[in-house]
C-alpha cells in the first residue's frame, strides 16, 4: 500500500532542497547588486549603529566603498564611479584624522583603485605621503590590548582587513618594495599574536584569548570575514609566484578549510563561529565577506570548485533572500567587536560594502563577464 503521507513528506522536502540549492545566474546576482548598491547610496547619510550618520572617511563607509568600486567596475555606466570621486574629492582624497589607526586607511583602498582608473595623482599623493611618514617613523608600540597607544599596530584582526591591501596596492603601483616590507613585517607579527593554529581562525584581540562563550572559543565571524577577506584583496596585488602570496596563501587556505566545516545548514556563518548552537540568527557582514573570500579562491583557482562551489552558492542564496524590496540587507551585525545580535530590518554600510563584494566574484563564478 503506498503512504501517501511520506509521498507528500518526500515531495516537500525535495522542493525545499531544490529550492535552496537553485542555479545561480549572473543577470540575476547583478540585478540584486544593483538594487544594494542603489539603496545604500540612496541612504549613505543615514544614521545606523550610532544616532549620527558615519563621517565619510570612517572604516564602516570604507568598507562599502571597497565594495562599491568593485560594483562601479561591473555596471554598465560611470554613475557609481562619479559619486565615489565626488567623495574622494569633497575630502581632498586624504586619509581619515588618525595617522597610525588602521581603520582611518580603509578608504585609501578604493582611493588607489581609483587611481589605477583615472591615472591622477592626486587621488594617490596624500595616501602615498602618510605612509612613507609611517615607515619612517614606525610605531614601537605592543600588540597587547590596551597596552598604550596599541591601536597604532594592527593588534585587533579587523586591522588586516582596513590597512594591509593599502599597502598591497601602494607597492603593485609604485613597484617599491619598501611598501610590501613593511606590510610583511606588520602582518605576521599581527598574525602570529592573533592566529590560533589549531582552529585556523584569528582571534578578534589578546583579550578574547583563554575565554570562552558557552564552552567554546571566541571567534567571532566578522572579525575573521575581515581578515579573509583582507587577504584576497592583499593577494590581488601580488604576483602569485612570490614569496609574499604563498604566505597569504598559506592562512588563507587554512581559514577556507575551517569554514567550508562551520558553515550553518542555513547558509550563513554563527556570530560566534564555533557556538552555532548559541547563535541561530543569520549574520549577513561576516557572511558576505566569507562568500567573497570563498568565490575569489575559486576563481583563482586557489580552491577546488567541486569542493567550494556548494558552500558558495549556498551562502549567496541565503544573502539574496535577507535582501528586502526595496535593497536593504538586513540581519548586518551593529558594529562591535564580538559575537551579538543582528535583526532583518537593521543594516549597516559595511554589510553592503561586503555584499557587493561577494557579489562581484560570485558573479564571475557563474559565467558572468
Amino acid at each position: 500500500m503506498i503512504n501517501l503521507k511520506n509521498i507528500t513528506l518526500g515531495c516537500v522536502l525535495l522542493i525545499s532542497n531544490l529550492s535552496f540549492s537553485q542555479k545561480i545566474k549572473p543577470e540575476e546576482v547583478k540585478a540584486t547588486m544593483r538594487k544594494v548598491a542603489d539603496w545604500q547610496i540612496d541612504h549613505y547619510r543615514d544614521a545606523y549603529t550610532y544616532d549620527k550618520p558615519h563621517h565619510p572617511l570612517n572604516w564602516t563607509n570604507g568598507a562599502l566603498y571597497v565594495g562599491m568600486v568593485k560594483w562601479a567596475a561591473m555596471a554598465e555606466n560611470d554613475k557609481y564611479y562619479v559619486w565615489l570621486k565626488t567623495i574622494g574629492e569633497l575630502n581632498d582624497w586624504k586619509l581619515n584624522d588618525r595617522i597610525y589607526h588602521a581603520d582611518d586607511h580603509t578608504v585609501g583602498q578604493f582611493y588607489l583603485e581609483l587611481y589605477k582608473k583615472y591615472n591622477d595623482k592626486k587621488m594617490l599623493d596624500p595616501t602615498k605621503e602618510q605612509f612613507d611618514f609611517i615607515m619612517f617613523h614606525p610605531a614601537k608600540t605592543s600588540l597587547n590590548w590596551r597596552s598604550p597607544y596599541h591601536q597604532s599596530r594592527w593588534n585587533w584582526c579587523d586591522a588586516l582587513f582596513m590597512s594591509p591591501p593599502v599597502w598591497a596596492k601602494l607597492y603593485n603601483i609604485t613597484e617599491e618594495r619598501k611598501y610590501l616590507d613593511f606590510m610583511m613585517d606588520e602582518f605576521k607579527a599581527t598574525t602570529d599574536f592573533l592566529f590560533d593554529e589549531k582552529e585556523s581562525l584569528y582571534y578578534r584581540d589578546e583579550s578574547y584569548m583563554g575565554k570562552l562563550d558557552n564552552g567554546a572559543k571566541i571567534f567571532w565571524s566578522r572579525g575573521n570575514g575581515w581578515v579573509f577577506a583582507g587577504l584576497a584583496n592583499i593577494m590581488g596585488e601580488l604576483e602569485p609566484e612570490s614569496s609574499e602570496y604563498l604566505y597569504f596563501k598559506g592562512i588563507f587556505e587554512k581559514m577556507a578549510a575551517k569554514l567550508l566545516k562551520i558553515q550553518t545548514p542555513d547558509g550563513h556563518w554563527a556570530m560566534s563561529l564555533l557556538a552555532q548552537k548559541f547563535y541561530p540568527t543569520p549574520e549577513t557582514s561576516g557572511t558576505s565577506f566569507n562568500v567573497y573570500g570563498l568565490a575569489w579562491g575559486i576563481n583563482t583557482g586557489i580552491l577546488d570548485k567541486e569542493t567550494y562551489g556548494p558552500a558558495v552558492e549556498k551562502a549567496w542564496n541565503a544573502l539574496v533572500s535577507y535582501v528586502n524590496e526595496e535593497g536593504m540587507l538586513g540581519y548586518v551585525q551593529p558594529i562591535g567587536a564580538a559575537p551579538g545580535k543582528a535583526w532583518p530590518d537593521k543594516t549597516e554600510v559595511y554589510g553592503a560594502g561586503a555584499f557587493l563584494s561577494a557579489g562581484s566574484e560570485v558573479y564571475k563564478l557563474y559565467g558572468g563577464k
